[in-house]
């Protein structure tokens, strides 16, 4: 398009995530996007540092809204504390961690016998995970797909066991702790280590520079350590406490006081 006609101003709305890998994009986007919208304070810097220009205009899924009443012991049919899980969006992650899951919901019955444990999922792939549920004759799960059920049970948790993604930004908003799990075929897994720059895989720690929230990846990601870690959460409400508390922190410099989507649309008509 800007080979055609230069004159046309262009505005990217949601950046390249050069922090993760190849920073150098911003030099070859720079010829072709006149203006970048971000959705996170600590892009400032690769911006600036190609004298390109910018704007933060937050993230929209922190805005505040406002959602009607729903009694998710109706739903549930239950009255135990929850814990959410969220084993992933696509088929191949569900795969992987479900069995994953299911088998650290067992360790944790084990030890605890109040948990209601709710797979957060979606139409297309809570038939499978339902029959993995069957199949493993775990008693005391459930999975909901419905958007605004998930929103609901996920406030009204206790803990969440969340595979890595831009659910941890919601789970983070509804001041949840949590643990976050990543898990992938060897190659790829070392293909993707060779090419990624940042040492965490979560948006709080590499926002943070430091383990905020838990991670358990490759290896890590097993039934056993994804037990010890959220008992020890359970065990430990100091710890839940101060994980909430650094989380908050770091959401804050994501947050802004406009609507995310009023910030955009006034970005784009000032650049017009």
């Amino acid at each position: 398009m800007k080979i055609n006609n230069p004159e046309i101003r262009t505005i990217h709305y949601v950046a390249p995530q050069v922090w993760i890998w190849r920073e150098n994009r911003v030099k070859k986007i720079k010829k072709f996007i006149d203006h970048v919208l971000l959705l996170f304070n600590f892009e400032k810097s690769y911006f600036e540092k190609e004298n390109m220009s910018y704007e933060f205009v937050g993230h929209p899924l922190l805005e505040t809204t406002i959602e009607s009443a729903i009694d998710i012991n109706q739903i549930l049919g239950k009255n135990k504390a929850l814990i959410s899980i969220f084993a992933g969006s696509r088929k191949s992650e569900i795969d992987v961690l479900t069995p994953i899951l299911l088998d650290f919901i067992k360790l944790m019955n084990e030890k605890y016998n109040d948990f209601t444990y709710v797979f957060h999922s979606t139409k297309e792939h809570s038939e499978f995970i339902l029959s993995q549920i069957k199949k493993n004759n775990s008693k005391n799960c459930e999975v909901i797909s419905d958007n605004k059920i998930k929103n609901h049970i996920l406030r009204k948790s206790v803990f969440a066991v969340s595979k890595s993604g831009t659910i941890s930004l919601e789970i983070c908003n509804a001041k949840i702790p949590s643990v976050i799990l990543y898990k992938m075929g060897l190659i790829n897994f070392l293909i993707v280590k060779m090419l990624v720059k940042t040492k965490f895989a979560n948006i709080i720690n590499i926002a943070a520079n430091k383990e905020i929230i838990p991670e358990l990846l490759q290896s890590n990601c097993n039934p056993q350590n994804i037990f010890k870690t959220v008992s020890n959460y359970l065990d430990d409400p100091k710890k839940i406490d101060e994980q909430i508390s650094k989380t908050q922190k770091i959401l804050k410099n994501f947050k802004t006081n406009i609507p995310s989507s009023i910030l955009a649309a006034n970005a784009i008509n000032k650049n017009l």
